[in-house]
């Protein structure tokens, strides 16, 4: 994949249009193996071109068709191929019609869109005025064997009619093999990517050797630590039957670590395991300012388990509001007690209470990233104190994400 507009390189644009493609090649059986994102420059986006080439035995290049004097990547495809553009006046004739049908004049430079390179073949798909190119370069003997460069607009609606419809049927022909390729993620919080890698290690060892199914890692915030098993079959029925086989195994190693797998968030694992035992919650939160709630809230039929939250982020509100005992309000204690107000205060079965410090100015006496958890369920109240890193949106994050796995497993203990 070759994607090409500066406004990419400058984050002005997020290149989503790779992201896509990627997904659709995989599903298609196809393997990528290379992204390039490059501004609107002939000598860099050549030299882009050129590199994906030597590399792969084709190119997706989206970007750079639009009418505009920056839009050269027909200029530069031409160039590689070593042919001339030519009008193509069929594709000049349509361009004209689309302006007609708006009731609008057609500017000149619409019709730069209408140049092919000659040997190219236009894609019959073309919701918009740019038309897709299927560009081969070179023969069997030449520089780059053969190979097929596919320019598609940088329009998202207009590149996936154009993928969908000429570029993975053109690719599959090509490589006359038909496959399926599918993830599966499992999502885990309680240990770090490097220690899941070492708990992981022989397993990894042994996929190596043997090729597919393959596993990566992604830490992901408060989505949890990720780990995407690949695998690659000659249909669905194949390779689910592999995905299945593999997180089976996985299971089996990495244990209640693993909370979902993935769409699954923690909250909607929350939701559903205490939907499962009729059971409603309260939260009160003080260093999380809302955030846990808010996670929770966002889950459709949340309704159903969530009573609410009180963010007592002031100390006096966790006195006046929750019922606290005055005295420190960053302790094992004070979180059991939050627990304890919030499910009686909202009416709920099950309390979550969270307390800590996500900022040097918040508490001298405990280092930042202190964070205490409460809970009251089942008739009892406990706490759980743990020391997060990262900075104050981090210790946010990492504490709501923590305070909801510790309720899960309270939640499947019962």
């Amino acid at each position: 994949m070759v994607a090409v507009g500066t406004e990419l390189l400058l984050g002005q644009i997020v290149d989503t249009n790779s992201s896509w493609i990627g997904e659709q090649l995989a599903l298609a059986g196809l393997d990528s193996h290379f992204q390039t994102k490059v501004g609107d420059n002939a000598d860099r986006i050549r030299g882009a071109l050129e590199l994906g080439l030597s590399r792969a035995d084709a190119v997706i290049c989206c970007g750079g068709l639009g009418p505009t004097q920056d839009d050269i990547t027909r200029e530069v495809i031409a160039g590689l191929m070593g042919v001339e553009l030519v009008q193509d006046g069929a594709i000049a004739d349509k361009i004209r019609t689309m302006f007609r049908s708006r009731g609008r004049d057609m500017p000149q430079n619409n019709l730069r869109q209408a140049h092919v390179p000659v040997g190219a073949r236009p894609m019959d798909q073309q919701p918009g005025t740019a038309p897709g190119l299927v560009c081969p370069v070179g023969d069997t003997d030449g520089p780059f064997g053969g190979k097929v460069i596919y320019a598609v607009p940088g329009v998202p609606y207009e590149m996936k009619e154009m993928v969908l419809g000429t570029v993975l049927p053109d690719l599959q022909a090509r490589s006359g093999t038909n496959a399926v390729i599918a993830s599966r993620t499992l999502r885990t919080w309680g240990q770090s990517e490097s220690a899941l890698a070492e708990i992981l290690a022989g397993r990894i060892d042994l996929l190596d050797e043997v090729g597919n199914p393959t596993l990566a890692f992604l830490a992901s915030g408060v989505e949890g630590l990720k780990v995407r098993i690949t695998a690659k079959a000659v249909d669905q029925a194949e390779v689910d039957e592999m995905l299945a086989t593999e997180e089976e195994i996985l299971r089996g190693i990495l244990g209640d670590i693993v909370f979902g797998t993935d769409d699954e968030t923690m909250e909607s694992v929350v939701l559903g395991l205490l939907a499962e035992r009729g059971l409603t919650l309260g939260v009160a939160e003080s260093v999380t300012g809302g955030y846990v709630t808010g996670r929770l809230a966002s889950v459709p039929g949340a309704s159903e388990v969530l009573r609410g939250g009180i963010t007592a982020y002031d100390t006096e509100i966790k006195f006046n509001v929750l019922g606290l005992d005055r005295g420190p309000v960053v302790t094992a204690d004070a979180a059991m007690a939050m627990a304890e107000a919030a499910r009686r205060v909202l009416g709920a079965d099950v309390g979550l209470g969270i307390t800590g410090v996500a900022g040097p100015d918040e508490q001298e006496d405990q280092p930042v990233g202190t964070v205490h958890l409460g809970f009251a369920i089942d008739g009892r109240v406990d706490s759980v104190s743990t020391k997060l890193p990262g900075d104050r949106e981090r210790i946010r994050q990492f504490s709501s994400i923590t305070l909801l796995d510790q309720l899960r497993r309270h939640l499947l203990d019962l």
